[in-house]
């Protein structure tokens, strides 16, 4: 199968996901555009360890062509389709990621140092993007928003765009600055950790991702019991300061 077939496929698997939330009858709007500020998202934080990487000399994201903002070379088939679909049409929320881009770390000019800034440049790019959504959002919409809100009415479709595209952000963030590998924020406790703990240290790491995965399933399983999971309560806890902040006015302009 070449390569233009795949992205048509993968083209039609996304609209045919879209579709399914559309017609699904326990799916808001909100939930929907979520799901599809998130998909973008998830996709140019991947994206930015690559192009961190070609700065500090690794160029193997390059070769591969997975520097290009062509959504459709980082789709990754379950986690940027499937998993958020699902999850979005089970009512637990969106959850998913993309295709990781390659990184060669030996390439690096110093790639002790540089390793760390590869990671954090994936939530630095969600933290950016998030500051650009509420700065659009303070400047253009706010006022509009919270006079609808009150009033009981239904903010406009592009106003819920770019409020949840700055949240979601904040959240995707967070996510991935928790100090478990293989999440971005794991790069600062490895940097720290003294040497002598790094022959214990590196027999457990393959196993660490299946710690992740566990605390997703366990959030969900809580989630889908009427009790808040540890990831839910931190996620919300964050939203809700940062909507906070938004609609307190704080002056980004």
């Amino acid at each position: 199968m070449d390569r233009s077939t795949k992205r048509a496929l993968w083209v039609v698997a996304g609209v045919v996901v879209v579709i399914a939330l559309i017609l699904h009858h326990n799916i808001t709007s909100d939930e929907i555009i979520f799901f599809l500020v998130v998909v973008p998202s998830v996709i140019l934080h991947e994206i930015s360890h690559g192009w961190a990487a070609r700065a500090l000399g690794d160029d193997t994201a390059a070769r591969a062509g997975r520097l290009s903002l062509n959504p459709l070379v980082h789709v990754d088939p379950v986690g940027t389709l499937i998993v958020p679909a699902v999850m979005a049409l089970a009512g637990y929320g969106v959850f998913g990621w993309a295709k990781p881009v390659p990184v060669n770390t030996a390439r690096l000019r110093h790639p002790r140092n540089q390793t760390v800034l590869v990671s954090l440049a994936g939530p630095l790019t969600n933290l950016v993007l998030a500051l650009i959504g509420a700065f659009v959002f303070v400047a253009v919409f706010r006022t509009t928003f919270n006079a609808t809100v009150n009033a009981s009415m239904t903010p406009s479709v592009l106003s819920r765009v770019v409020l949840f595209f700055s949240v979601a952000n904040i959240g995707l963030m967070a996510f991935n600055l928790i100090p478990i590998p293989p999440l971005d924020g794991s790069v600062v406790f490895e940097r720290a950790l003294p040497a002598r703990y790094w022959p214990g240290y590196l027999r457990i790491r393959p196993y660490t991702g299946m710690i992740v995965v566990g605390l997703v399933v366990l959030n969900f399983y809580l989630s889908g019991n009427g009790h808040v999971g540890p990831l839910t309560w931190l996620i919300l806890h964050l939203y809700d300061w940062w909507l906070g902040v938004l609609h307190a006015g704080i002056r980004f302009v």
